[in-house]
């Protein structure tokens, strides 16, 4: 499963240690972070269970930092027609 939040990161240092903070506070996970999309986005990735996001979001916050869920948005224009009826 992953999970993709929005957060308020704005360095590599800060995410380099925020990286290492999840891999340590979650074993199971891995995060990385794209600081160059506009919502500083960090996706977090769990082999066999669900990613905590609550746990996740704590995490973050914790360090100084601020982090929400990134909701999926799905375009009707981009879904092909023959899912579209299923």
């Amino acid at each position: 499963m992953v999970e993709v939040f929005k957060t308020t990161v704005d360095n590599h240092v800060q995410a380099f240690k925020l990286s290492e903070a999840i891999h340590r506070a979650f074993p199971g996970y891995r995060a990385n972070f794209d600081l160059d999309d506009c919502d500083r986005i960090l996706r977090v990735e769990s082999h066999g269970s669900r990613v905590n996001a609550c746990a996740v979001i704590h995490l973050i916050i914790s360090h100084g930092c601020f982090a929400e869920v990134l909701n999926d948005e799905v375009n009707p224009a981009d879904v092909s027609p023959n899912l579209q009826k299923a």
